[in-house]
């Protein structure tokens, strides 16, 4: 009897999954709120259902019975897959009750300052006279954001003593809360530095960390990764300091079979984390990013992992690769095309525009409102960053 698979999310980052599960040729259950997503096409079951509504998804599950429930990419449904697998009694690659540490901001700061893992200040707040208290504690330099969301939503600096008057400091909370599913607003230290990204791979509770990724990020007040490169530039004692905490957190957070994505800055105090997932990174960096960089495919050896295979993170390329993505500004985009030089360049792998003409579109406040990406390669990170700016030289863009 074929064997299958419930995914939790059928977006394009979740599609490399979903491929990986046909390939092994399970069934595949889909799962996804957006009846037009991408990954629908590929399904043998569509389920028009939020992978955040983890009742329903369970009742998805009695009825469709797969053998493994997980997701890729996605942060909320992390806390689902592990739901659905503690309910059917399956072995689960990480507890529910750890799985809230992996996905709840404030949860997982607790659990990682109990580890005595280096972290910022912080105070989640539950209404407004706790986030004024938080503000003044940390001398109104300090980062706002919600503590059940990703992608930059809702992610706002203050950085000025003299803190605002009690209007705005009201509007800057109710633009947080309204993007924290649970109301709960974390308050934390603003922390400058350089930002990483490690990506690995725990296996029966052994971390093996498969590559450091450099992150380029929007100035403030918004925090927006607008480009990433790998492997990181970063001097080898402070790359080893990054992969010795890792670990720490993943151990900490309570990883048993699952891949990771942890997110440090590094202060003039040494490595502090931002925040840790269960899951595979974003913006197509184990996607694309990790193949082309190290020759380890972390989409596959994730689903393998899930479904019981043999994992191999054996490194067979030793190159550079970066994303940038393409930023627009407030309007309504008349065009927006790519000259034929681009593919040209030595390095370019892939462009891809998210955005067309009609369209009305915003500076880059929250990684929603980026018009598309291109990948590129070279010798180091750096000629495959140098090469993604020359490509970001051929796109056109007019607005009406």
């Amino acid at each position: 009897m074929q064997k299958k698979m419930m995914i939790l999310g059928a977006s394009a980052l979740q599609v490399p999954a979903i491929k990986k599960a046909k390939e092994l040729g399970y069934q595949i259950i889909l799962v996804d709120y957006d009846a037009n997503a991408v990954g629908f096409s590929l399904a043998d079951v569509k389920l028009v259902v939020s992978t955040l509504d983890q009742e329903e998804v369970y009742r998805q599950a009695l009825i469709y019975q797969p053998d493994v429930v997980i997701t890729s990419t996605s942060d909320g449904p992390v806390r689902t897959a592990a739901y659905v697998n503690e309910k059917l009694g399956k072995q689960p690659d990480l507890s529910y009750k750890d799985s809230l540490c992996a996905t709840i901001k404030s949860h997982m700061r607790d659990r990682l300052k109990e580890s005595r893992l280096p972290i910022p200040e912080y105070y989640a707040v539950n209404n407004f006279d706790e986030f004024s208290a938080a503000v003044r504690k940390l001398k109104g330099c300090c980062i706002i954001k919600p503590a059940d969301n990703a992608g930059s939503r809702g992610v706002v600096l203050l950085n000025d003593p003299v803190l605002p008057s009690n209007d705005q400091l009201l509007k800057t909370y109710e633009y947080s809360k309204e993007n924290s599913r649970g109301g709960i607003v974390m308050v934390e230290e603003y922390m400058t530095g350089p930002e990483v990204s490690v990506e690995a791979m725990t296996i029966n509770k052994e971390t093996t960390i498969v590559t450091i990724t450099d992150k380029f990020i929007t100035p403030p007040p918004y925090f927006v990764e607008i480009a990433h490169s790998e492997p990181s530039m970063l001097d080898e004692e402070t790359k080893e300091e990054i992969c010795q905490i890792t670990k720490r957190a993943v151990k900490a957070i309570g990883l048993i079979n699952a891949p990771s994505h942890t997110e440090l800055k590094i202060t003039n105090e040494g490595p502090k984390i931002v925040e840790l997932a269960a899951r595979l990174g974003g913006d197509f960096i184990t996607s694309k990013l990790v193949p082309l960089s190290t020759g380890v495919d972390m989409v596959g050896n994730s689903v393998l992992l899930a479904t019981g295979g043999t994992v191999d993170l054996t490194q067979t390329r030793q190159n550079g690769s970066a994303i940038h993505f393409i930023q627009g500004k407030e309007g309504i985009l008349k065009n927006i095309t790519v000259d034929e030089a681009v593919y040209s360049l030595k390095g370019v792998e892939e462009v891809v525009l998210y955005k067309k003409a009609g369209d009305v579109v915003h500076s880059t406040k929250s990684s929603n409102d980026r018009l598309g990406h291109i990948i590129t390669t070279g010798k180091t990170a750096g000629k495959a960053l140098e090469c993604g700016k020359k490509a970001l030289s051929c796109i056109r863009i007019s607005y009406e």
